[in-house]
């Protein structure tokens, strides 16, 4: 898939995240489509700049870090992590912890990383 389609799909996910935030907040959909929406958009980050990824969460975690920290990136890892683990707790019924934000908050962060990743492509694009 192209990083543009990537991208797009994490649009899609990310419109799903907007949804689920709103009262009652629907964390299982929030915390799912977050974390995909989230990896989708560091795969597509990773495959403009050539950086390999593999299909492991911690692995997108990795390169999410990477992302950051060579390329300016916002940092997501602990959003990433945090996802993960909500998701597993939501999904099974079996929460362990809770949010360290508010659903819009989330949803907020996702959508920068998301508008950062994009100004990314538009200037490969431009290349």
């Amino acid at each position: 898939m192209e990083p543009k389609e990537r991208l797009g799909l994490a649009r899609e996910q990310l419109a799903k995240v907007q949804t689920a935030w709103l009262e009652p907040t629907d964390w299982s959909d929030l915390t799912v489509y977050g974390m995909y929406a989230c990896e989708n958009a560091v795969v597509a980050a990773a495959n403009i700049l050539r950086i390999m990824v593999k299909k492991t969460h911690w692995d997108k975690v990795a390169v999410a870090h990477e992302l950051h920290e060579k390329h300016g990136l916002p940092d997501i890892t602990a959003l990433l992590e945090e996802l993960n683990e909500l998701r597993k707790g939501f999904s099974y019924g079996e929460v362990t912890a809770e949010p360290t934000m508010r659903a819009e908050e989330i949803a907020a962060e996702i959508e920068n990383f998301m508008d950062a990743v994009a100004a990314l492509l538009d200037a490969a694009e431009d290349e």
